[in-house]
């Protein structure tokens, strides 16, 4: 059998995008490449809109639309006109952002290694469009403000950064949580005007320990979640007319919500300090030991098998530890792991990531309206997990007849795409070219036996080479 540790073929497919319409031999070496991407840091996609920007272009459309709504229903002709849909800034600022990533997709470094661990924090940290319109806006610059920055940074800092982003905080509620012993709550108030239920609660509580740090079974209580969004209330998002005129769209610590006194959690007693409280609280929680368990084997899980090799998750939980959660160390040992390297494809691509290979393979680059609807078709819309724990990555949830079919269509249509851009297409020279010498003899014959262009290229596409990892 052929050496496999470091082979570019595994690389590109185990850890990153798949080969671009170049080839395989395009990497070269696959160990320094990779090891140049964790120092490189993911893309960053460029000339797009800030949350403060995106939210209060978002507050004004709402404004204007109660304002005409207001006006309509008194019966004033001369009122301000109910806004028009192409006035909606939500539609183009997400159809930016997808443009954006697949873009960055197609140019990013040769494996694709930092544009795929941004994928997996983006999941880990999930937020959905789907909740309101406020998220509707912002999921994008979340990825782009709050995880993309810390990718391969310190994982505390990533934790701080997610937890205190506009986007999290409306997405689990946590700007409507009011201490039950607040100044609000004394008053009868509500948290600020995010609207919603009065009260505490715990939603961000609960899934920053259940999800995004310690993970379920580590040991925390009901009591803990309580306590913990105690902590974390006052944490909110200005709006657009904010007394001590913080910018609309940015995080704000309202006070007079939080509440008051020193507040137990995991044992540890933490003084009353304003919003430093919640802070050493999520320190704590980034440093846990059950949080480098957590983290590390949904990294191998993510990226080798859905059993994960136990030693590899030992190594990635101590080196989690040992660095104090530098995820840059994490990521090394991860590529430099034996196991990391196995010719088996255990893994199966999601929607996104075949899609990403589709893009890499061809060199073509629909419209983000073609790549939404492609996502879409195959159960994995951006930005729309259906909750808090993002989209699976197990091989069963990808890997059903329904999913299979669906896959057809999509191979099928870059197929004809790239058999009507390049007529000379050989799909024979593209599989070798994209698989090299982790081609199987098997997928060659089928391609070779095809009786058209498009079909061989169909086939080569929904290859196992090219649908699992």
């Amino acid at each position: 059998m052929a050496q496999t540790l470091y082979d570019p073929a595994i690389a590109l497919s185990r850890f990153g995008l798949g080969a671009t319409a170049l080839g395989v031999g395009a990497v070269g070496d696959a160990r320094a490449v990779l090891q140049s991407e964790i120092a490189q840091g993911p893309p960053q996609p460029q000339n797009l809109d800030a949350t403060p920007n995106l939210l209060s272009a978002l507050y004004a459309y709402q404004k204007e639309k109660r304002q005409a709504r207001q006006a309509a229903n008194a019966g004033d002709a001369n009122g301000p006109k109910k806004p028009g849909r192409d006035d909606n800034p939500i539609r183009p600022a997400a159809l930016a952002e997808i443009a954006a990533r697949f873009d960055g997709t197609v140019k990013s470094p040769v494996i694709g290694f930092n544009e795929r661990m941004a994928q997996f924090w983006a999941n880990h940290f999930a937020v959905s469009t789907k909740k309101d319109q406020a998220l509707a806006i912002t999921a994008g610059s979340f990825e782009r403000e709050a995880i993309r920055p810390h990718v391969f940074g310190r994982f505390s800092d990533l934790l701080l950064a997610v937890e205190t982003h506009p986007a999290m905080l409306l997405y689990l509620d946590n700007t409507t949580s009011i201490g039950p012993d607040s100044p609000a709550a004394r008053r009868g108030k509500g948290g600020g005007k995010g609207g919603g239920k009065r009260g505490l609660n715990e939603n961000l509580a609960r899934e920053i320990m259940e999800l995004h740090t310690l993970g379920v079974g580590s040991g925390y209580t009901q009591t803990d979640v309580t306590t913990f969004a105690k902590v974390i209330t006052g944490w909110s998002v200005a709006r657009d007319n904010e007394r001590d005129g913080t910018p609309p769209g940015t995080f704000i610590f309202r006070r007079y919500a939080h509440e008051p006194g020193a507040q137990t959690i995991l044992g540890k007693r933490y003084a009353q300090d304003g919003m430093d409280q919640g802070k050493a609280v999520l320190l704590d929680l980034a440093r846990h030991p059950a949080t480098a368990q957590h983290i590390a084997t949904k990294l191998a899980r993510a990226f080798v098998a859905d059993d994960p090799p136990p030693a590899l998750v030992t190594r990635l939980r101590e080196t989690f530890r040992r660095s104090d959660g530098d995820l840059a160390e994490v990521s090394r040992v991860l590529i430099e792991a034996p196991e990391s390297w196995s010719p088996q494809r255990a893994k199966m691509r999601s929607p996104l990531e075949y899609t990403c290979a589709l893009i890499r393979a061809t060199d073509i680059a629909p419209k983000p309206q073609a790549i939404e609807a492609a996502l879409n078709a195959m159960g994995q819309p951006f930005w729309q997990p259906a909750g808090p724990n993002g989209y699976p990555d197990a091989v069963a949830a990808w890997n059903s007849p329904e999913g299979m079919a669906t896959r057809m269509d999509v191979a099928n249509s870059y197929a004809d795409m790239l058999a009507r851009r390049r007529p000379d297409a050989d799909a024979r020279v593209l599989a070798q070219s994209l698989f090299g010498p982790q081609l199987s003899a098997a997928t060659a014959r089928a391609v070779a036996r095809a009786e058209t262009q498009p079909q061989g290229l169909a086939l080569l596409f929904m290859s196992p080479e090219f649908m699992r990892r």
